[in-house]
């Protein structure tokens, strides 16, 4: 009876999302064109439904399907799952911090490479774990950092790279790890735009020491809050599985005890002997998990990712094609030599010639319904929260400069059709060709 009713239910559910989820017909100049957004159906919904009926409101076993299934997509052996990209970043960047790592662990005062042309959580951990964040340059039309700069911001206190492939393009992986190997530094890749992206064939994250992926809805693929950190070092693992999980030792799954079948039987710290492992605490953790629902619905996304990529690959090619008509006025975006990208955006740069305003730019397309997005903080020392922190500039950043002031991006997720390029396309040619006039 339990399990008629189920497969009832969710026959139900499947019913309802099709016809709740189907695409509308696009109107141009009144249905919208998002920058990005979800990609999700009948088998997405079932799913969260299924984990409902569950009732199991924690990590479960779809959690436990899911970080499998990514680990075998991406090609590491572990996957935790955390509720954020920015999660994932903090616990990454944390588990660098662990006194377990010895002298390679990064201590305050420690300065770790980076880029200001990018998102701010990127950078953020570097600073909340009381390490200076030095930055460097990037390149157009790659929009990541310019990887010649890097012994530029080489100092006896640095200990680490954390760098993001920006909008889905891979940075110069073979100058960057090499860097890192040759002087000992521990790599961090923010894949969290770059789900899928490849260099010289390899999957983006496995190049470095830790990669973080986000599955925020605008993401390669979702689960509306949550993320991922990999690494095929199972004591980076296990670190990071204890600043996810409130910095505790204890590594049983939730609702699970004495895994390790000593679990009153450990001494450690100035804890008595005995001390319910459960509740020894190793590093200043946090309380950084997703729920099964969300793993449910990240589960039947990845039966999808490859036509995702697919779909992002082909609408990029599609918009360099279309947009050559505006190569006198815009920056066109080029894919890392090396590198196959799964594109998250479509960045583009007014040249100086063009005398043209981004401003009103954006504010045209918008009239228009199109949606842009700047490159996320353009030059992130120039925020407001930056002003009076600890960082340095190992080097001038003008193309950084150059990215907050004149580059925005335009969408390119499976979500938009044809139609709705062919109408960015031919916007910004008007707009561009129009010339204020």
């Amino acid at each position: 009876m339990t399990d008629t009713s189920r497969e009832a239910i969710l026959a139900l559910v499947r019913q309802y999302a099709e016809a709740r989820l189907a695409q509308a017909e696009f109107i141009p100049g009144q249905t919208a064109v998002p920058p990005s957004g979800k990609v999700v159906g009948a088998a997405e919904v079932a799913n969260m439904v299924d984990a409902a009926l569950d009732a199991w409101l924690t990590t479960g076993r779809f959690n436990a399907s899911f970080e499998t299934r990514l680990g075998e997509f991406i090609g590491l052996p572990h996957v935790l799952t955390v509720n954020s990209g920015s999660s994932a970043n903090l616990v990454a960047f944390t588990a660098l911090t662990s006194p377990k790592l010895g002298e390679r662990a990064i201590k305050p005062g420690d300065e770790v490479i980076t880029v200001a042309a990018g998102f701010p959580t990127t950078v953020n951990p570097i600073i909340q774990n009381g390490a200076v964040p030095v930055f460097v340059d990037v390149q157009l039309p790659t929009y990541n950092i310019d990887a010649d700069l890097l012994e530029a911001a080489l100092s006896p206190r640095t200990k680490a790279i954390m760098i993001a492939h920006t909008l889905g393009n891979p940075f110069d992986l073979d100058k960057v790890a090499a860097f890192a190997r040759k002087h000992g530094l521990w790599l961090v890749e923010d894949c969290c735009d770059a789900l899928g992206s490849t260099f010289n064939g390899q999957k983006v994250g496995t190049f470095g020491d830790i990669g973080t992926l986000s599955f925020y809805p605008a993401h390669h693929i979702t689960m509306g809050e949550g993320g991922a950190v990999f690494t095929r070092d199972p004591q980076l693992r296990l670190i990071m599985e204890s600043v996810r999980d409130w910095g505790r030792d204890c590594y049983c799954a939730p609702g699970k005890d004495n895994t390790c079948g000593k679990r009153f039987s450990w001494q450690l710290g100035q804890l008595p002997c005995g001390y319910d492992h459960k509740y020894t605490y190793s590093h200043m953790g946090y309380n950084l998990k997703i729920s099964d629902m969300q793993a449910a619905c990240g589960l039947a996304q990845l039966d999808r990712l490859e036509g995702f990529i697919a779909a992002r690959k082909q609408n990029f090619a599609y918009l360099s094609e279309r947009l050559q008509s505006c190569a006198e006025f815009l920056v066109l975006p080029q894919a890392t030599p090396g590198s196959d990208p799964s594109w998250f955006g479509f960045p583009l740069t007014l040249k100086p010639e063009a005398q043209l305003s981004r401003v009103d730019l954006l504010h045209y397309l918008d009239q228009h319904r199109i949606g842009t997005r700047l490159l996320f903080a353009g030059n992130l020392t120039r925020q407001p929260y930056m002003q009076g922190r600890n960082y340095r500039c190992a080097t001038p950043l003008p193309v950084t400069d150059r990215i907050m002031n004149d580059t925005f991006w335009i969408g390119l997720y499976p979500g938009l059709s044809r139609e709705m390029l062919d109408f960015t396309v031919e916007k910004l040619e008007t707009f561009l060709g129009a010339n204020f006039d």
